[in-house]
């Protein structure tokens, strides 16, 4: 059920980047589907890390890390 969640966000995120009419609601839309991809592969990896709390604090420190990692990749 979480990967048909991750799988619909991210083909909202697709619509929303074509119904975008200016140069500048691409980049924000893009901008922010970068972000959410990253967050994603970021809390994903860092959920394989660890275990009990450990595990926790990872995937949240991955899914933030992923973050920057995929702004900062799509230069925004």
């Amino acid at each position: 059920m979480k990967k048909f969640g991750i799988l619909s966000a991210l083909g909202v995120m697709a619509v929303l980047q074509a119904c975008a009419t200016t140069p500048q609601q691409q980049r924000q839309v893009g901008c922010t589907g970068a972000g959410v991809a990253g967050a994603l592969a970021g809390a994903a990896v860092g959920n394989q890390l660890g275990g009990g709390s450990g595990r926790d604090i990872l995937t949240a420190g991955g899914a933030v890390a992923g973050g920057l990692a995929g702004n900062n990749a799509a230069g925004c």
